[in-house]
């Protein structure tokens, strides 16, 4: 704050003058009314209002492979309807050097959301673009797939995934269907700096945009059904939340299409809500978020529950503890990458490659390599695992899951979740369960324990300093286990694109990586502890896992301090 305030008497009548610029520029009623009774405030020199001015227009939202992300607000590096039209425009000029062409456009049920499409809508079209505008609030995937179905050069999904209620997004997928990567990002950038430095009226707008129809849903919904066996079980009984995101409705259709019993709701949170009410946080991972899905489990004796997150491209699934009535648990992202790595094979994956992100569990390339197929890793984040030759399954520790990239070069929650369904009931009539076939494979393969250690900072300027100490300063050894080598991902490592991370191989078989959030301000370690059971003893060498997980979750924690 100290340093915002010194900032602000520096520059206060600089920054004054730019939000006063911003609002009469502003085509928003709401955020400019917002803005100038904060330019009021500040010039009484209320410090709250001064700090937020700093911090509104100091700086600029930056475009990146993650598209926008932010929080709802006037000014430059906020979300809102000046910002996202000259994303629009600057996107358009992109596009339009390469041929043009049809924009797919989807949107959420976040606030702004719809205003955020329209408005991008209609620069498009001013741009001489083909606006294909979604029908209403539908999932992410549902976006992903239009653009490859549909043909379009690109697309652009209004969306802030699983942030808080108070922020929005904006992520563009190229014609491949998937989104945009290195150095498409840095060119559109340039493009949207070059349009934010004129009038806002420098933007032309049309009318001429089209509102699709069901078709490009219904096909989606077709599609993903088709991706369950005709004749397979479909006895497993299955609570479900969206989380007041966008999801139900689709996965709702998906199952009745696929021949499934209809999912029991969690009824408190299946309408779609900005507002988020019954949780803290609306992603599935945070403690709490499906609390009310367990308890509708437990009240109907369920055997699964699926969560998706607001925009339903991420599926998280929890299942009951055997031998103790009425607990549940959480599976883990690396769980469920893997559940669904053996149910591809089991269904007759013969072919393609399995791919997985630089910080998930390395048993997926043990489950590929077992059966004769090939394995990778990439970079963090499904923009680089759908870009993956010959990619038959693909999944990130985050709850993202490909399971269909002919179709959907994204991670899907949807599609993921009916596979899931489908092998919990399949297991079922075999008088088995999900857990049974984790036990299998750490077996098999060996216990792949994984975890994370992260903090959500306020100044990004920390984790350049953190990741700064270790770079120079690398431990030698990290809770009494030698580190055999690290990798500064900076530099090009396994063939992989640079990227501001490090890699710390430990005796033993452990890894630690250490890297900067794309989406968020976090830093974050990811652990991976690899233990081998002796013949069948599977739960003395999973506490022997877990023993050697905590203790370099302890070792790593003050690295973030």
């Amino acid at each position: 704050m100290a340093g915002d305030r010194g900032l602000l008497a520096r520059g206060s009548a600089h920054f004054t003058a730019q939000a006063l610029a911003w609002a009469d520029d502003d085509p928003d009623d709401h955020t400019r009314t917002e803005l100038r009774g904060t330019i009021d405030a500040a010039q009484a020199h209320d410090p709250a209002a001064e700090a937020e001015l700093v911090d509104a227009f100091s700086s600029r939202l930056e475009f990146g492979t993650a598209g926008l992300r932010g929080r709802l607000g006037p000014g430059p590096n906020r979300m809102n309807r000046m910002v996202v039209m000259q994303a629009a425009a600057g996107l358009a000029q992109y596009l339009r050097e390469r041929g043009g062409g049809a924009v797919a456009i989807g949107f959420d049920a976040r606030h702004k959301s719809d205003v955020f499409a329209r408005d991008s809508a209609m620069v498009f079209a001013g741009a001489g673009l083909t606006p294909l505008m979604l029908p209403r609030p539908l999932p992410t995937p549902v976006l992903a797939y239009a653009v490859r179905h549909l043909g379009c050069a690109a697309g652009v999904m209004v969306t802030a995934s699983h942030n808080p209620p108070q922020d929005n997004g904006y992520k563009v997928y190229l014609s491949e269907g998937s989104q945009i990567v290195p150095p498409a990002d840095a060119e559109i950038s340039t493009f949207i700096s070059s349009v934010a430095s004129q009038p806002l009226s420098s933007i032309l707008l049309s009318d001429d945009w089209t509102t699709l129809g069901d078709d490009v849903l219904d096909d989606y919904v077709a599609q993903v059904a088709t991706l369950v066996g005709q004749h397979s079980p479909r006895q497993a009984r299955v609570v479900y939340t969206p989380l007041h995101g966008v999801g139900g409705e689709t996965f709702e259709r998906v199952l009745k299409r696929a021949g499934f019993p209809r999912a029991i709701r969690v009824d408190d949170q299946f309408e779609p809500d900005p507002e988020f009410p019954t949780v803290a946080f609306p992603n599935p991972e945070e403690p709490g978020a499906i609390d009310l899905a367990i308890h509708e489990a437990n009240r109907a004796t369920a055997d699964l529950v699926i969560a998706n997150d607001p925009d339903a491209d991420r599926c998280a699934v929890a299942v009951p503890v055997p031998g103790s009535p009425g607990d549940w648990r959480m599976l883990t992202g690396d769980e469920v990458g893997s559940l669904l790595g053996w149910w591809m094979i089991e269904r007759g994956a013969t072919s393609g490659v399995f791919a997985r992100s630089l910080v998930s569990s390395s048993m997926l390339d043990a489950i590929a390599g077992a059966h004769g197929l090939a394995s990778t890793q990439t970079l963090t984040g499904f923009k680089w695992i759908a870009r993956v030759a010959g990619l038959e399954y693909g999944y990130e520790e985050a709850l993202g899951y490909c399971v269909d990239p002919l179709h959907v070069r994204d991670k899907d929650g949807i599609s993921a979740g009916l596979l899931v369904i489908e092998m919990a009931s399949a297991l079922k009539e075999d008088g088995r369960l999900l857990t049974d076939v984790l036990d299998d494979l750490d077996r098999e393969h060996g216990i792949h324990a994984t975890s994370q250690v992260s903090v959500r900072v306020s100044d990004l300027g920390r984790i350049t300093d953190i990741m700064d100490r270790l770079r120079a300063n690398p431990p030698s050894s990290i809770a009494g286990i030698a580190v055999l080598g690290m990798d500064d991902l900076e530099a090009p490592t396994d063939g992989l694109p640079p990227t501001d991370g490090l890699r710390f191989r430990l005796e033993g078989g452990a890894r630690i990586i250490v890297r900067p959030s794309g989406t968020e301000p976090k830093i974050k370690c990811y652990l991976e502890v690899i233990e081998y059971p002796n013949g069948t003893e599977l739960e003395g060498a999973r506490a022997s896992a877990w023993r050697r997980m905590e203790a370099l979750r302890h070792a790593v924690a003050p690295w973030l301090e």
